[in-house]
């Protein structure tokens, strides 16, 4: 039988997602004015303002979480000053939302802001005040496509990882791979799985979906591990020299025999420039899968993009999370499309 004290870190779980306006005048002025002060030149990984750019993900995110996981409690947005438009929400939903700014989880460490960098923000996510033990956090471009159990993220308080061990030794010492924005990821779950004693050779590459957290895990880290969180958190945009800190929880709590594997293939992934010089029928047959039962987890890493080669890829994705309220739900065909398409 559970102990009262696990019992409470048992209930509930939130959510935590991460929100900017890159259009936002503000932010473009802000974010020029640091840009120009950077010493050395910016990888592009860190300066393609597709990074920053706001195309309304967050409210198919937070609907999404309505629609397919109504057991979560609250929910986080992490903002740097100024929040989204959620007006077309439900009320029920809007209730769980609260909005949570960068100076909050920045606090004593002022001197690391502004940043604009998910890096350094998702190193502190755990500073929340009043998050709870348990979280799942969510990049505001991965959505929910099917009802998703407090099981499928967390067995007690075991995080539930979803992934795949991978070698990334080739990309070590390769200038053309350092270069590549593409490759970017590699280097930052590298130097996570390092600081965890994990080589590149086999390391834990954690899939586009929503990531399971142990707040407490997280503190334990930053406390074992201060010089390497500060210099995380000191780079306002992203830096080869950082460390996924998904990549660092995910390998604590492996090395600790504290996190259950998930092999299953439940989630789909559809990332920048994927599709371009293809044939549009080829991005919709992947991007109608996100319509299947067994499909619970979508990741659109460039809306635009995917707009220009399937013009309706809002409406699919509407029908993938289950609709808005105020929509009638779509029931799109892929052939239906695809005629249009050859």
């Amino acid at each position: 039988m559970l102990s009262n004290a696990i019992e409470r870190e048992l209930d509930p779980i939130d959510a935590v997602i991460t929100w900017v306006d890159g259009n936002a005048a503000k932010h473009q002025q802000k974010r020029q004015k640091y840009m120009a002060l950077e010493s050395l030149p910016l990888h592009e990984n860190a300066s393609n303002p597709h990074r920053w750019m706001c195309n309304d993900e967050i409210l198919y995110c937070i609907q999404s979480i309505e629609n397919h996981a109504p057991w979560i409690g609250k929910i986080w947005v992490v903002v740097d000053e100024d929040g989204p438009d959620l007006s077309s929400l439900s009320e029920s939903i809007k209730t769980k939302v609260h909005l949570v700014y960068h100076a909050e989880i920045f606090d004593g460490f002022a001197q690391v802001l502004p940043t604009f960098n998910s890096l350094a923000i998702e190193s502190m996510l755990w500073r929340i005040e009043g998050l709870s033990e348990r979280f799942i956090y969510f990049n505001d471009d991965v959505f929910l496509t099917a009802p998703l159990c407090p099981d499928d993220v967390f067995e007690g308080l075991t995080p539930v990882l979803r992934g795949k061990w991978v070698d990334y030794s080739q990309v070590l010492g390769c200038d053309d791979m350092r270069e590549d924005p593409a490759k970017f990821h590699c280097f930052m779950q590298i130097n996570a799985a390092q600081i965890m004693a994990y080589p590149a050779t086999k390391l834990f590459s954690a899939a586009h979906v929503v990531h399971p957290f142990r707040r407490s895990i997280m503190a334990e880290l930053f406390a074992r591990y201060p010089d390497e969180f500060l210099h995380n958190i000191s780079h306002r945009f992203r830096n080869l020299a950082q460390f996924l800190p998904q990549g660092l929880h995910n390998h604590a709590c492996i090395r600790n025999k504290a996190a259950k594997i998930n092999p299953t293939n439940d989630h789909l992934h559809i990332s920048s420039g994927h599709g371009k010089g293809q044939p549009s029928s080829d991005t919709l047959a992947l991007l109608s899968k996100a319509t299947d039962p067994g499909i619970k987890f979508l990741c659109v890493n460039d809306l635009p993009q995917l707009v220009e080669i399937i013009p309706n890829a809002a409406d699919w994705i509407a029908q993938a999370i289950g609709g808005f309220p105020e929509r009638t739900r779509l029931s799109l065909q892929p052939d239906d499309i695809l005629m249009d398409l050859v």
